[in-house]
Formats: structure tokens, C-alpha cells, sequence
């Protein structure tokens, strides 16, 4: 068995790959595919193809979040690896090979999956309302340790505002400290660096130059290390960044057409999934449009399909068509230009808005939010309000972190659809350019040429 190692740089394309000397001189001793984009190009259903080989209408990972039917809520982020559906490539692996052993870092639905050893956030929430910064491990009497060895894990770091390559390194760092003691067979590690920055300024070089720098030279030192220790490298990414200059806000068009009900709660007004006709549940460039009144569908299609920025509705058939018709999946699925991207706002008047709206909070909000990389532009002293609510924070008060904008002008880029140039597309690399005969290859081989590097 040849002990491989997966770097998953979230965001690299050949288009950036120019950019980062020490990734572009290895690609050049060894094979660049490019990765058809499945949809959605999304984190968590992009993920789920590559550890299971199959597509979303059969993992059922529809995208980062869906409507939870059942329960008539919206989640977003969950973290139990029992919701994808089909084996996983650690348990292929490990009917091949007993010996076989599989280390997780940080690549999403962690928690609970037949992997050896794993590593995610798992943020502590005290009744006070205080978030800590925390993770889950397995096995579980490495999480104290571990984060006593490299620090506790940079949470605010990792998502919001104060985003920075510091979780990224220490994501790198986790790796190495895992294979020192355990020598996993496969290890996948998650540099999400690049993501964040080009969703903040797209592809702009002279806005993300330093971040390129930055997550190149991490890959530099992991390929360096592992190489040392005889171990065959990949580096892919799940989607590509295009530029965006048009946030279109879904919800608001369908409650204005009076499909859509909220309930208010002192003053502010939450979704009510469950009592509305028709919602969106937005990811980037993709949105899952939920139907409850199975009537109204063709009345919700023609609106949506009209609406500026909506490139494609795909009803049962059409989902079919990208691999997408799953029970999780909305009647409808909606697809952006792409120059736009789908927000979840649904308020028609931001002193409306819910409290969470202006913080980071990615469990409460029933859509994905990048304005929470954002501090509101329109704060006149906004590290002087971060200042007092950390202060409330370790006096032991209640306190809301509202800093983030309500201003989503400020996205620059997104991801989800299928991009139109071949350079925005996801990459595979390899030394091993004996394993890879094509300059383009579908989602879902990248499972089996991870295990095809394993057994080559």
C-alpha cells in the first residue's frame, strides 16, 4: 500500500495556479486534470462525491444545506458523516486491506464516519450565550493535547470577518501532528484559505496575491514533509471563484408574491418554513426552492424563471439530468448567472431583519451568508464595538457580536454553478501522471484515483 496524502485547496484553479511558484513548478513535473464541476459546486456536496464516488441524487449531499422536511426547519452545516449515503472510501479501502487506516482533517461530515482519526470544529455553547472556540477528535483523548501542543484551534480565524491563513496553517500543522503518531495510510487535509479571500474580492489579483502567497507556501512545507516520509502527494480543489456583481434576493420576490410567511418575534421577523408556500434555501449560485403546496409549482416556476439573475430552473426531469433528483433536493432547483449569486434574505426592511442576521451565526440562518466575511462598512468604530461586546464576553453578560453588513454588494465572488471557462474549473494533481490519461475528468473519478494511488 502506498501511503497517500490529499490536499484539498479549496478555490485553486489553473487560472491561480500561475500565481503560486513553488504548486505551479510541481504541477509541471506531473499531471494537471481538470475537474468537470458537478452541481452544486458546493463544499459539502463536491466533498461527499470525491469520498464516495458517486453523485448527489445518490449520497443525497444536495448541497451545504437543505430542508429538513420532517422537522419543517432548514439546517445548514450539520456535521454527522451518517447523512451521506453509500460507502465511503475508507471503508473500500479497508475491505481491500485490513491494515488500511484513514486520517480526516477537517473535510466536512467528520463526526462519526468509519475514518480512523478525524479532526473538525466543534465550537463550545455555553448557556451565557459565549461561543467558544473548540473541536471534535477522534480519537477523542487527542483533543486536549493536540490543541495544547499547537494552540486552540483558531475558530474566529476560520470563518468571518477576521478569516486569516492562521486556521489554515494550523490545520497543516494538525496533519503533520497526526502523522507523526499515527501514520495513517490516507490522510485528507482541508486548506480552505483561498476560498474565503476570493469570495471577499473574486479573482483580483491585486487584491489576493499575499493569500496566494500564503496558502502556497503551506502546500510547500506539507509536500515537503510528506515527500520526506515517502508519500505519494494529490492536490485538488472542489470548485473554482467567479467574479459576481449581482446578489439576487429569492425569498423576497416570493414573499412579495405572497408565498412566502415569516413570524415575528419581538420586533423581527424569522422564516417560517413550514407555513410558507414556497422558500428558497440558497447556497452561493445554487438555490433548492421548496414547494409545500404541490399546486403552486408551475406558478412558483414561471416567476422564479423570470427573475433577473436566474439562468436555469430545473423541475423533476431536469434534475435528473444533473444528477440532483434526491427526496432532499427542492421541487425546484435554481441555478445563477454567472455574475450572480442567490442570497437568503427575506425582510423587506432591515430594522426587520433577525438578530442573528448581523453576526456570524451559520447554524441559525436557513441560507449560506458570505456577507459574515464583512464587518458592517457602516460602523464608524467597529473595533470599538468588538472591543465592548468582548468586554461583555468575559464579564460573564450576554452580548451580540452585530458587526457583520446587510450589504450583500459586497460579495465578489461565488461558486455553484457550472462556470463557463475551462480555467475557473477544479483541479487534480499528481506526480503519478501514469494514473491520469485524460486532461479532463469527471467528480466523481476522484475517488478512484485516490484509491488507485493507494494501490498503484
Amino acid at each position: 500500500m502506498q501511503k497517500t496524502v490529499v490536499l484539498n485547496v479549496v478555490g485553486l484553479t489553473s487560472r491561480l495556479l500561475e500565481h503560486t511558484p513553488f504548486l505551479s513548478q510541481w504541477a509541471s513535473r506531473g499531471k494537471l486534470a481538470m475537474v468537470k464541476p458537478l452541481l452544486p459546486a458546493v463544499t459539502c456536496s463536491v466533498q461527499a462525491t470525491y469520498l464516495t464516488g458517486k453523485w448527489p441524487d445518490e449520497h443525497g449531499i444536495v448541497g451545504n444545506g437543505w430542508y429538513f422536511r420532517s422537522e419543517c426547519e432548514v439546517k445548514f452545516w450539520r456535521q454527522s458523516n451518517k447523512l451521506i449515503q453509500g460507502q465511503k472510501i475508507w471503508d473500500v479501502a479497508r475491505g481491500v486491506d485490513p491494515s488500511f487506516t484513514c486520517a480526516n482533517l477537517f473535510w466536512w461530515y467528520n463526526m462519526y464516519s468509519g475514518a480512523d482519526y478525524g479532526i473538525t470544529p466543534r465550537p463550545m455553547y455555553p448557556a451565557d450565550g459565549r461561543k467558544i472556540p473548540d473541536i471534535y477528535t477522534k480519537p477523542i483523548d487527542i483533543r486536549e493535547p493536540i490543541q495544547s501542543e499547537l494552540g486552540q484551534f483558531p475558530l474566529f480565524k476560520f470563518w468571518g470577518p477576521n478569516t486569516s491563513i492562521d486556521s489554515t496553517r494550523w490545520i497543516a500543522d494538525s496533519a503533520k501532528w497526526m502523522e507523526e503518531r499515527y501514520n495513517p495510510s490516507l490522510t485528507l487535509i482541508y486548506l480552505p484559505h483561498l476560498d474565503y479571500c476570493l469570495q471577499r474580492f473574486g479573482n483580483d489579483l491585486n487584491q489576493i496575491k499575499e493569500d496566494l502567497e500564503e496558502i502556497d507556501g503551506v502546500c510547500q512545507n506539507l509536500i515537503n514533509f510528506y515527500a520526506a516520509r515517502d508519500a505519494e502527494v494529490i492536490v485538488l480543489s472542489e470548485y473554482g471563484i467567479t467574479d459576481v456583481s449581482k446578489p439576487i434576493h429569492l425569498n423576497r420576490i416570493l414573499r412579495e408574491a405572497g408565498l412566502l410567511t415569516v413570524r415575528e418575534e419581538m420586533g423581527k421577523e424569522l422564516l417560517d418554513a413550514g407555513a410558507s408556500i414556497a422558500f428558497a434555501v440558497a447556497d452561493h449560485q445554487l438555490a433548492h426552492v421548496y414547494v409545500n403546496d404541490p399546486s403552486y409549482i408551475n406558478k412558483v416556476r414561471d416567476l422564479l424563471e423570470s427573475a433577473n439573475g436566474v439562468a436555469k430552473v430545473l423541475d423533476k426531469e431536469e434534475k435528473s439530468v444533473y444528477h440532483l433528483n434526491h427526496s432532499r433536493a427542492g421541487e425546484l432547483v435554481l441555478i445563477a448567472e454567472s455574475d450572480a449569486w442567490f442570497t437568503y434574505y427575506y425582510w423587506l426592511d432591515d430594522k426587520r431583519a433577525p438578530d442573528f442576521a448581523t453576526t456570524v451565526d451559520i447554524h441559525r440562518k436557513p441560507g449560506y451568508d458570505p456577507v459574515e466575511l464583512f464587518i458592517d462598512p457602516r460602523l464608524k468604530f467597529p473595533q470599538l464595538k468588538v472591543g465592548l461586546n468582548l468586554l461583555k464576553k468575559r464579564l460573564g453578560f450576554r452580548y451580540l457580536m452585530d458587526v457583520i453588513s446587510l450589504d450583500a454588494s459586497l460579495v465578489r465572488g461565488s461558486h455553484g454553478c457550472l462556470p463557463s471557462l475551462l480555467s475557473d474549473s477544479p483541479v487534480f494533481i499528481t506526480q503519478n501522471s501514469g494514473l491520469v490519461n485524460a486532461n479532463k475528468i469527471e467528480a466523481i473519478e476522484v475517488f478512484s484515483l485516490i484509491l488507485q494511488h493507494l494501490w498503484q
